[in-house]
């Protein structure tokens, strides 16, 4: 499941949310902005920002706002934030995370207060070596790390907190907490609804709907939760889609190439679809498991 674009459009309806996630920060109604009316943009504007020289891209900036008196500079109440979102292991992320947070501060010499988030879905995510530098070990013990898993246990969650773990709460608990969250700040259900086409790629909007707890002829039918309750539905079936291909792409290898290694099977089965129907097309001139091998390596 992609989360990365969906915590952008999170961050980017509700950019105050950042303020309960700073280490000291007191999690209240108005710091949240839970009022419709006021939908959570008035300390923080969220901006995607690419550092383009070393092809780093940040998943989100977050600025204070100008009438916080510390627009580019930001404050110890008012930090500036680079937020990264990572939901999948990646045993380079710790090196990236440090080069980037580097990059952007020598791009941006004025900013005084910085503080680094990364949201993932639990401790135990394998993000990079045990044996870390001292000097990047002193730099991660800086970041600020929110555990979706830890987050979901504290009781009487705030709705907004609650937002962000929609994507590894079970099944069982979603239509509660979509339905608290909804309640609220209803302004929100075009990034409650996406979240939950993706989780229940199998269900019709109406089904959808009904998880949310919003009557049908009373959803706000916007451009926005309708163009992403098609991107979620075309998602759904094009991942779909990947599964079948991937079933049989590695049928056929497995006669060509022999039995395919665990490794080599995960590989495979993470393949886009394009990439999928290439391979089948390729694996036509495989002599062996060699050419599967400089396949993989030359188109992953």
């Amino acid at each position: 499941m992609n989360t990365d674009r969906w915590y952008y459009r999170v961050f980017q309806s509700a950019p105050d949310l950042i303020r309960a996630l700073l280490p000291g920060s007191a999690a209240t109604d108005n710091a949240l902005g839970l009022d419709p009316s006021a939908p959570g943009d008035s300390l923080y504007r969220f901006e995607a920002l690419e550092l383009k020289e070393l092809s780093h891209r940040l998943d989100g900036v977050l600025w204070p706002r100008e009438s916080t008196g510390c627009a580019q500079t930001g404050s110890q109440e008012f930090p500036v934030v680079l937020l990264e979102v990572q939901m999948h292991p990646d045993p380079g992320f710790d090196h990236r995370l440090a080069a980037q947070s580097c990059r952007f501060l020598q791009k941006h010499p004025q900013v005084e207060h910085l503080e680094v988030v990364v949201i993932t879905p639990h401790q135990r995510i394998n993000l990079g070596p045990t044996n870390l530098s001292r000097f990047l070990q002193v730099l991660l013990q800086e970041v600020h790390w929110i555990s979706l898993e830890e987050l979901s246990r504290q009781p009487n969650l705030d709705p907004l907190l609650n937002l962000l773990t929609l994507p590894i709460r079970p099944e069982s608990e979603l239509a509660a907490s979509s339905q608290q969250i909804l309640a609220r700040r209803p302004d929100l259900d075009a990034v409650v609804l996406p979240m939950l086409v993706q989780r229940f790629p199998q269900l019709t909007e109406a089904e959808i709907m009904v998880i949310a707890g919003i009557p049908r002829e009373e959803i706000r039918h916007t451009r926005a939760v309708q163009d992403w309750l098609a991107e979620g539905e075309a998602k759904g079936r094009q991942e779909g889609e990947a599964l079948g291909e991937a079933k049989v792409t590695l049928r056929q290898l497995n006669r060509r190439c022999g039995p395919l290694s665990e490794a080599t099977t995960a590989e495979i089965q993470a393949l886009p679809l394009e990439q999928l129907e290439a391979l089948a097309d390729a694996l036509l001139d495989f002599q062996g498991p060699a050419d599967l091998a400089a396949w993989l390596a030359a188109n992953t």
